[in-house]
């Protein structure tokens, strides 16, 4: 009796929920876990900053310099800079429509910017029919962190 108790909490636990697509507007600072549908308007390439070798670093194994792009996505209610490293650079070509999985809010310098790690998945779909809103650029609205004190 007790083992097939445990059996359905296991099979219960491991049922996959359905995806809540978000869209641009509805994204805030520091938040994580979005899926969204998104057009890729622009990617520009970024280039990385030459590093030092550290002293007493090992020699054995090179490193292999990250590839990183800046792109531009959004939807009907806004865009936003997304930062797509290695892979995901091959994926974000622009006019492409995409489906972002488990995707972050980073912030750089005070603003937003949209990002996928390890945990988060980048799907090519079919074209969407919407038109990108680009004059709702979350990524131009700059942020300010303040500590509140109670009194």
């Amino acid at each position: 009796m007790a083992s097939t108790a445990a059996a359905t909490e296991t099979t219960t636990a491991t049922t996959k929920r359905k995806p809540v697509f978000v869209k641009v507007e509805q994204l805030k600072p520091g938040t994580t876990g979005h899926t969204l549908t998104v057009k890729v308007v622009d990617a520009n390439p970024v280039v990385p900053a030459a590093r030092k070798a550290r002293p007493g670093s090992s020699m054995g194994r090179p490193s292999q310099p990250s590839r990183i792009a800046e792109c531009l996505i959004g939807d009907e209610t806004g865009c936003i800079l997304f930062t797509a490293r290695n892979d995901q650079v091959d994926l974000m070509k622009p006019g492409e429509t995409v489906i972002l999985r488990n995707s972050r809010i980073d912030m750089f310098k005070g603003t937003m910017r949209l990002g996928v790690d390890k945990w988060g998945r980048i799907e090519a779909t079919e074209p969407a029919s919407f038109t990108v809103k680009e004059d709702n650029n979350l990524s131009l609205v700059e942020y300010e962190l303040i500590n509140v004190t109670d009194q």
